[in-house]
């Protein structure tokens, strides 16, 4: 017969499963410090030795990393999603950052659509929040803000789609374009026209998700991004043509 004798599970390896869940739902983010070694064992009901032959097999495995004095902190462990040189590529060549936009436009629309049908009124909730904080950040005219809140807002329909696979594939792409690989979030919100047409373009997602309108959802976050690809392209051709009117310039100023 199949049957094994049941063994009970040691404290450790329970403490173990609950960490790599949260680091898997992207609850527990790369660089967040966890509670000092007693709040911890406190929170989880455990001694503090199976806390740290826990934490050992935790470090072990990759998923947390010890600083001393410092802590014990989450890994990056989307550190070597894109090697270097790739990243480096992707920075020097336009076609790049138009790839990536049709990506998010692929995979957003279908978390849009997949939080619509499967997310927690509790997850529509964290949405609603931070689109709230847009309104606010538009109001006082704060373009370094809003281009933040614009990230957080897409993240959290990414996390309300529930799927593991693509919040941690779509996390790395956030971070490469937090850090200006691609494009540089912030001139999207420079100018009064285009923070209103976003606004009310963020506005569309988020009145779709609250109905539930998955089909409507995805078409407002492929609209979406459509205006940012056509808008970027606007934004580099005018740089190209300020160039040449500069040359221009230049020459008459000499000549």
């Amino acid at each position: 017969m199949p049957f094994r004798p049941v063994t009970p599970e040691k404290l450790s390896s329970a403490v173990v499963r609950q960490v790599e869940e949260l680091i898997l739902r992207g609850i527990l983010q790369p660089g967040k410090r966890l509670p000092s070694e007693r709040e911890l064992a406190e929170r989880l009901g455990v001694s503090r030795p199976s806390l740290r032959d826990a934490l050992s097999q935790l470090q072990s495995a990759g998923l947390l990393s010890s600083k001393p004095g410092a802590g014990v902190f989450v890994a990056d462990v989307l550190g070597s999603a894109f090697s270097p040189a790739l990243i480096a590529l992707f920075a020097r060549h336009e076609e790049a950052t138009m790839d990536y936009l049709s990506f998010r436009r692929d995979m957003e629309g279908l978390a849009a659509e997949r939080a619509a049908r499967l997310g927690s009124d509790t997850d529509l909730a964290v949405v609603s929040a931070i689109f709230a904080k847009m309104e606010a950040a538009h109001t006082s005219r704060s373009a370094e803000d809003e281009a933040v809140l614009d990230a957080q807002f897409h993240m959290s329909i990414i996390e309300a789609s529930h799927n593991v696979v693509m919040l941690h594939m779509m996390r790395s792409m956030y971070d490469l374009l937090r850090g200006g690989v691609f494009y540089n979030r912030q001139v999207m919100f420079k100018q009064q026209t285009k923070r209103a047409v976003l606004l009310d373009q963020h506005r569309a997602i988020h009145d779709a998700l609250i109905l539930r309108d998955a089909s409507a959802a995805r078409a407002a976050v492929d609209s979406h991004l459509a205006y940012v690809e056509r808008a970027l392209l606007d934004h580099r051709r005018a740089e190209r043509h300020e160039d040449v009117a500069r040359q221009r310039l230049d020459h008459e100023m000499k000549g």
